[in-house]
Parts: C-alpha cells; structure tokens; sequence
C-alpha cells in the first residue's frame, strides 16, 4: 500500500472518531421519568418549561409596563387585590402565595404604597403585622388593562382543556415544592447533599 494510500485512511478513521458521538451520563436516575433508559424526554421538558418561563416574565414584564410599574410589581398587585379580602391580606399570606420572602412583600408594598397604588395599615387583630389592600388607585390600574390580561391568558394556555389543566394544576404545584428542595441543595452545597435534603424537609 503506498504511504499516500495509508495517510488517507487515517485521516479518514480520524474524522469517524470525531464525528461519533460521546456518551452523556443521564441527567435524572428516577425511573418513572426515563423512556427505556433514555432522559429525552426529560430533557426536551426542561428546555420546554424554560421557554414557557421565559415567555412568561415576558408577559409580565409587559403588563407592569402598561400599569407603569415592574414585573414584580405587577405580580403583587394583582395577589394582594385577590387575597385582600374584607380587611386587607397579611404581608405573610401574600409571600406564600406568590413564594417570595416576606421581606420582599414588605419592601414591594411600600413603594407601591408611596406611589398611592396599595394602602398598608396596622393589623387591628396582631399590632405587630400590617395588612395590606388595594388603592382606589391600584384598582383602577388593574381595571383598565383587564380586557388585556383576559386576551393574553386566554393565548397562553388557550391549549388546555378542562382535564389538562387540572393535571397541570397538579404537577406544577408539585413542583413548587420538589424545587425548592432542588434550590436549598444548590444553595447548601453538594458535598452535604444528606444534610441539604434534610434541611429542605
């Protein structure tokens, strides 16, 4: 065989090598959310549920634009004027229902509070809390844009029947919770994943 002939052929092996894939370790070992041992799915619905994030700050970025404020913001107005009730919601239940820090709601509020959109009072029940409600003003804001809001989340999840929905419901509330296990191990660190778990519990 000439040594051109052989040259060709190992340049030829060489680019086969390169061009095989490598073999990825999986990236999740439950079982119930492997498909005959493989995580494709799994992989395709974790870049699906960033896209649907993504699209979804997006959104509110956009509708607290309308109302002049931020994303967040808007997200808070529109809890509290759901959850205020006769007498106002408690800086604590609106943090668990948008799963933000208290000390966030408080700060939130006030600056909504000082732009007139939200009123804030001493909890008559518990002097130590405050309570928190909608402004005349806040409602109106909200009121203006609300043809907006029915036409967006009716596009958004206009994909969903009954059924779905309530499935989705579900899982999603599951997790909020499974994630924020996955969130205090980042934070703990990896080389005590035991003592993370236990301390998400």
């Amino acid at each position: 065989m000439s040594t051109s002939r052989r040259a060709r052929r190992r340049r030829s092996a060489g680019n086969n090598n390169a061009a095989a894939p490598a073999t990825l370790p999986l990236t999740i070992s439950r079982r119930a959310l492997l498909e005959a041992g493989s995580d494709r799915r799994f992989r395709t619905l974790v870049h699906d549920l960033l896209t649907i994030s993504t699209r979804m700050e997006l959104v509110r970025g956009h509708l607290g634009t309308r109302m002049g404020v931020s994303g967040p913001q808007y997200s808070l107005l529109v809890a509290v004027a759901h959850l205020q009730g006769e007498i106002g919601a408690s800086v604590t239940a609106v943090a668990k229902a948008l799963h933000v820090s208290s000390a966030f709601v408080a700060s939130e509020t006030g600056k909504l509070a000082q732009r007139g959109l939200i009123l804030k009072r001493t909890n008559p029940l518990d002097r130590r809390g405050v309570l928190v409600s909608i402004a005349p003003a806040g409602r109106i804001e909200i009121g203006r844009i609300g043809t907006e809001i029915r036409a967006i989340n009716d596009l958004f999840f206009g994909s969903l029947d009954s059924k779905a929905f309530a499935a989705l419901s579900a899982a999603v509330g599951a997790l909020v919770g499974s994630s924020r296990k996955a969130i205090q191990y980042v934070n703990f660190g990896e080389r005590e994943p035991h003592a993370a778990l236990e301390a998400a519990e």
